[in-house]
């Protein structure tokens, strides 16, 4: 429970420091899940190749997820890099359970409980305070907060990815094998947009190390190492203990982000993650 939440942080720190080193964040998305994929493929080969024919029959679904989780969770939040600190993207993260339920209550009707609508309310307003900086709606602010949106776009890419997943959810599948299948179906889905991005002129420079550093930390650590013990995480404490352990994600990635990116916590990351945290609990709570 201590190191899952810190692995997925690990992300959030990688993907400021890559922007530093000017690497195209739609190229770092696509290396990264393509590296991984060549790192675990010689491992699960052999399973992959006895279970193509359930993959297969589902590939238009595989597509769909991959794109989500790998594709639209992962591309806007590098982009979103660009422009916000790791302290802020790892907060707006943290309201992907008050958008799951919000998915879930809009578009499959689920019953929406009085203490649930104000925790979305005060996870939303969280998100507010984080995205303008504490500054209210002033175009300042809002200008300044660009990077944020797209991170906001990538936390509804990853609470679209969670529901489909429980709505229509793939075959039973070892987990090595959904696994490897997910992240080749993400550098697939993100393979043309890398393209076009390259096609645009904006390429990664191929003589700096710090490219191949980014990309395999990026394959081993928060891909790989991260999911790997979050199954693991799921198995030991359940589902419901390893979303809780999701909330430590914040505090590592400001505690990184402060020594390894100068990036110091602010009040209104304090503030924002108060509100957000609070209407997480309070939108996850049961009647009694």
């Amino acid at each position: 429970m201590l190191i899952t939440p810190a692995l997925f942080a690990a992300n959030m720190v990688a993907a400021r420091w890559a922007q530093g080193a000017a690497i195209p964040p739609l190229f770092l998305a696509f290396g990264r899940w393509a590296l991984a994929f060549l790192l675990i493929l010689p491992f699960v080969a052999p399973r992959l190749w006895a279970w193509r024919q359930v993959l297969m029959a589902n590939w238009a679904r595989l597509l769909l997820l991959a794109g989500l989780g790998m594709g639209v969770a992962v591309a806007p939040q590098y982009i979103g890099a660009h422009n916000t600190s790791a302290a802020n993207v790892a907060l707006i993260f943290a309201v992907c359970p008050v958008l799951i339920a919000l998915i879930e209550t809009i578009v499959w009707r689920a019953p929406l409980q009085m203490r649930q609508a104000v925790g979305m309310l005060l996870a939303i307003a969280g998100v507010l305070v984080v995205v303008t900086r504490g500054e209210g709606f002033t175009g300042g602010a809002l200008a300044f907060g660009q990077g944020d949106l797209w991170v906001l776009l990538a936390a509804c890419g990853w609470a679209l990815y969670t529901v489909f997943g429980k709505r229509h959810p793939l075959p039973r599948l070892p987990g090595t094998v959904r696994l490897a299948a997910l992240i080749g179906g993400g550098a697939l889905v993100l393979a043309p947009f890398a393209l076009l991005e390259s096609a645009s002129g904006v390429v990664p420079d191929f003589g700096d190390g710090r490219l191949y550093a980014a990309l395999c930390f990026l394959a081993i650590v928060p891909s790989l190492g991260a999911y790997y013990c979050y199954d693991r995480l799921v198995g030991v404490a359940g589902a419901a203990g390893a979303g809780v352990s999701m909330y430590m994600v914040p505090l590592y990635a400001a505690l990184a982000a402060w020594p390894l990116l100068g990036e110091a916590p602010q009040v209104f990351h304090l503030a924002g993650f108060g509100l957000i945290l609070a209407g997480v609990l309070l939108s996850g709570m049961k009647k009694a």
